[in-house]
């Protein structure tokens, strides 16, 4: 089977593509990690008004979704740009909501369509204790097990191989539902979380290899470009093959996602661990052909290269994806 995004499709990713690459992420990255987060919800307001929070929120909630693919086209994008904040767990808490249906969904979703909340979620276990971003979300929302509460506050900022993901513990707060359908949404929403996760990532891995491509077209040993080096030129084309394949699989996903089907969670499950080791080993090569450059804070590489292992455990490690795809 064959995907292919129609023209108003990749005229939204062209579009986003701009815009972003106009804003400078790497400096709205550095300030938030830094904690100044006012430039990254001044470029969160941008998205917004581009319509990305939108595709995740029914249009009785002033949405225009959810639209899984569009979503995907647009995650994509923010990986390739490594746009920072809590993106993935807004889409994450719309979908939750959603799928709750009772006052919350009124009360916060037409917030998250318009930009005015960014939100993150916390699907509380002894794994998972962490909420991304809750120092920057105006809701955290916590479930654990049958029971969904609102977050009072948020504890220190936990360390990261990503500066920029900043994961805190969410403390205290007020139950808003309880029931067998808390747990329902919550799988929902972490399955539609796990699926812009690999979105993320693949975008991600395209930006790494074009640089590393660009890198090596540019720096010279012996003579000639490194980039005619056979060693180099297969591990590039290595790099290239892995998220050629997880391409389709993302958008697989998103389709299965989009029409309801009982396997998309499966679906979501190849996509995510496909495109978040290719986005790993598009930073490995990244790494090791840029030589100790890579490892310097101060170029901007690093940013993307960071930011892949820890997507390789969000919202479903390797091994969790793999026994799920497996799994009758």
């Amino acid at each position: 089977m064959r995907f292919h995004l129609d023209d108003e499709q990749r005229a939204f990713a062209l579009s986003l593509d701009g815009m972003l690459t106009a804003a400078g992420t790497p400096a709205v990255v550095r300030a938030w990690t830094a904690g100044d987060t006012a430039p990254g919800r001044a470029l969160w307001s941008r998205l917004a008004e581009a319509g990305v929070f939108a595709l995740a929120v029914p249009k009785q909630h002033d949405g225009l979704g959810p639209l899984p693919v569009e979503l995907t086209v647009a995650f994509t994008e923010m990986g390739r740009h490594a746009v920072p904040g809590p993106l993935v767990e807004t889409v994450a808490v719309a979908a939750f909501l959603d799928r709750l249906g009772d006052e919350a969904a009124a009360a916060w979703l037409p917030g998250i369509a318009s930009g005015r909340t960014a939100a993150s979620l916390c699907l509380l276990s002894d794994d998972s204790p962490y909420a991304l971003d809750a120092h920057a979300a105006d809701a955290v929302f916590v479930v654990e097990g049958d029971t969904v509460r609102l977050a009072a506050a948020a504890g220190p900022v936990q360390p990261s191989a990503d500066p920029a993901r900043r994961p805190a513990r969410p403390l205290g707060g007020t139950v808003l539902a309880h029931g067998p359908e808390v747990a329902a949404a919550a799988a929902h929403a972490a399955g539609v979380a796990a699926l812009m996760t690999a979105a993320q990532a693949l975008g991600l891995g395209r930006t790494l290899l074009a640089r590393t491509v660009e890198y090596a077209r540019q720096r010279t040993q012996f003579g000639v470009a490194i980039g005619s080096f056979q060693t180099v030129k297969h591990r590039l084309a290595d790099t290239l093959i892995a998220l050629e394949f997880s391409q389709p699989l993302v958008q697989a996903a998103a389709v299965a996602l989009a029409a309801r089907d009982p396997e998309s969670d499966r679906a979501i499950a190849a996509a995510k661990v496909t495109a978040c080791e290719a986005a790993c080993a598009a930073a490995r090569a990244a790494l090791q052909i840029h030589g100790a450059l890579g490892y310097t804070e101060e170029f901007d590489l690093s940013l993307w290269i960071r930011k892949a292992r820890p997507l390789r455990s969000a919202w479903g490690t390797p091994a969790a994806c793999r026994a799920r795809v497996l799994t009758p």
